[in-house]
């Protein structure tokens, strides 16, 4: 067998929150960041680097972005595990919350999906995407021949996706106990990245829950007064949220929307 040779990337390829092809070869890895990734198989040693500086690493993370640094953070597989481990100055943010500084040993990642963030210059959020291929015993039984199922998307304007992305970015950004922030919080936002639109908490309101109602006369449950009750506190949003997150409706590259920079 040839040793496999890394396969790129390209920046327009669809979030890996949305699947990877289907291989017979476990442990294979995707990253992928907004100017490009790669695909690579797991081979005892193997490291895949990733930071600021193009020319040192498999895949660029924050090019423009001088807090990031020029080697921020390895994959590399172990005892036919990929482990993750921080060298920048920053540390990488990793679902739940949890955050792994330069000092902290190697974490192994799970199988399947998992969103890394870096927090830069002003601000700015720094994603990489990183998908590991389950073993066969973590998949269901293959079918060859079946179609395939893919997710049902819903449609959202593009203000009403500016306006749920910044509604959900504590639950894309994988919090360990996340929230949706408040119609005050959305607008104060809004207006920070688009200040030429006015925005105030009726009119953020406004649109999140025409968003709600059509889910809701299409069935999705869980999304009017009617049927959560009182005390309705967050509930409905919360609802909202993690049917458009389920549906990969929002997925976290979505929260670019959310960069100041542009």
């Amino acid at each position: 067998m040839p040793e496999e040779r890394p396969n790129a990337l390209p920046a327009n390829h669809h979030s890996l929150a949305l699947g990877v092809p289907a291989s017979v070869a476990p442990g294979i890895l995707h990253v992928l960041a907004a100017t490009g990734g790669t695909t690579v198989g797991s081979k005892e040693g193997r490291t895949v680097l990733f930071g600021r500086s193009r020319p040192d690493v498999h895949v660029c993370v924050g090019e423009d972005d001088l807090r990031i640094s020029r080697k921020h953070g390895a994959l590399t597989c172990r005892s036919d595990r990929w482990w993750i481990s921080t060298l920048g100055h920053l540390p990488l943010r990793l679902p739940d919350s949890r955050l792994l500084f330069r000092q902290d040993e190697p974490i192994p990642l799970q199988a399947g999906y998992t969103p890394l963030f870096v927090r830069g210059s002003h601000e700015r959020l720094h994603l990489l995407e990183v998908h590991v291929q389950p073993k066969d015993g973590n998949r269901p039984p293959a079918d060859h021949h079946a179609a395939t199922r893919p997710p049902r998307t819903w449609h959202l304007t593009s203000v009403e996706k500016r306006v749920v992305v910044v509604l959900a970015q504590r639950y894309l950004l994988h919090e360990r106990h996340p929230i949706p922030l408040s119609w005050r919080q959305v607008a104060e936002h809004l207006n920070e990245i688009r200040p030429d639109d006015d925005w105030n908490h009726k009119k953020v309101e406004r649109v999140v829950t025409e968003v709600r109602n059509r889910l809701s006369g299409n069935g999705v449950s869980g999304l009017t007064r009617r049927e959560v009750g009182e005390p309705i506190g967050n509930t409905l949003n919360h609802n909202l949220i993690r049917e458009l997150m389920e549906s990969t409706t929002l997925v976290p590259p979505d929260l670019r929307i959310l960069d100041h920079d542009g």
